[in-house]
C-alpha cells in the first residue's frame, strides 16, 4: 500500500515521462522473495500490476512525481521503486522483515536510485488498525496528506468503502481499475500453480485534501 504527500507545486508539465512499457521492463528485473514467510503473508507484488498502480496515480491524479512517497509493507520494494522511476521526490520503504529489506535495498543498487528504508511493524507506526490488510489500509488515511493507493479483492468492494467513507475519515473512496493479480505456488497448501485474483485498485482522499 502507498499513500503520497504533496511537498511542492508542479510549475510545468513534464517532457520526459517514461513509458508504461518501460516502467514494467524495469520492475519486471526486479529479485523478489527468495524464501517467502507465510506468516508475514509474503506475496510478490508483479511488475504488470506495480507498473499500471504507479503510472495511473501519477498520469491520472499527478500522485507520484514531486512527492514524498511511502510504501507499507513495501516487501522487496517494487512499489516504492516504481516511484523513484516516476520521479518522486523522496520514497520510504516500512516493512517488519529484514531480509526484505535486503532484497530491497539491492534493487535499489540495481536501478541506480534512493530508496530510503525503515524496518517496523505497521501496528508500531502511530496510528490502529481493526485487522490486518484492511484495517492497515483505512488506518493510514489519518496520517496521509495527499491519497491513499491499496489492492484488494474486488469481493470485498463495498464493504471497503463503506468502512473508509463511515469509520476512517476518507472524503473518497474511489476504484479506479480492476486488475488481475497473478498469485503464483510459493507455499504447500497452494494446490494450483498459479490462482488468477480480481482485485481493485482503490484511491483514498483524506477529508482535509478533499476538493472543494
Amino acid at each position: 500500500m502507498c499513500y503520497s504527500l504533496d511537498i511542492r507545486n508542479r510549475t510545468a508539465e513534464r517532457t520526459n515521462k517514461m513509458k508504461l512499457k518501460q516502467l514494467e521492463s524495469l520492475l519486471g528485473n526486479l529479485q523478489q522473495f527468495h524464501n517467502p514467510k507465510i506468516e508475514l503473508e509474503q506475496y510478490p507484488t508483479g511488475a504488470h500490476i506495480a507498473s499500471r498502480m504507479l503510472y495511473t496515480a501519477e498520469n491520472s491524479f499527478d500522485d507520484v512525481c514531486g512527492k514524498v512517497v511511502a510504501d507499507f509493507g513495501c516487501g522487496c520494494g517494487t512499489l516504492g521503486l516504481a516511484a523513484t522511476l516516476l520521479d518522486a521526490e523522496h520514497v520510504i520503504g516500512i516493512d517488519v522483515d529484514d531480509e526484505s529489506l535486503e532484497i530491497a535495498s539491492v534493487n535499489a543498487d540495481e536501478l541506480e536510485v534512493e530508496l530510503e528504508l525503515i524496518q517496523s511493524e505497521i501496528k508500531n507506526l502511530p496510528w490502529r488498525g481493526l485487522s490486518h490488510h484492511l484495517s492497515n489500509l483505512l488506518s493510514i488515511i489519518f496520517v496521509a496528506s495527499q491519497a491513499v493507493y491499496s489492492l484488494h479483492k474486488t469481493s470485498t468492494r463495498e464493504h471497503i468503502k463503506r468502512a473508509a467513507l463511515r469509520d476512517y475519515n476518507a472524503s473518497s473512496a474511489e476504484v479506479l481499475c480492476e486488475l488481475r493479480y497473478d498469485l503464483p505456488k510459493l507455499y504447500k497448501f497452494h494446490k494450483k500453480k498459479d490462482v488468477d485474483i480480481a482485485v481493485d485498485l482503490w484511491r483514498f482522499v483524506p477529508k482535509a485534501n478533499q476538493e472543494s
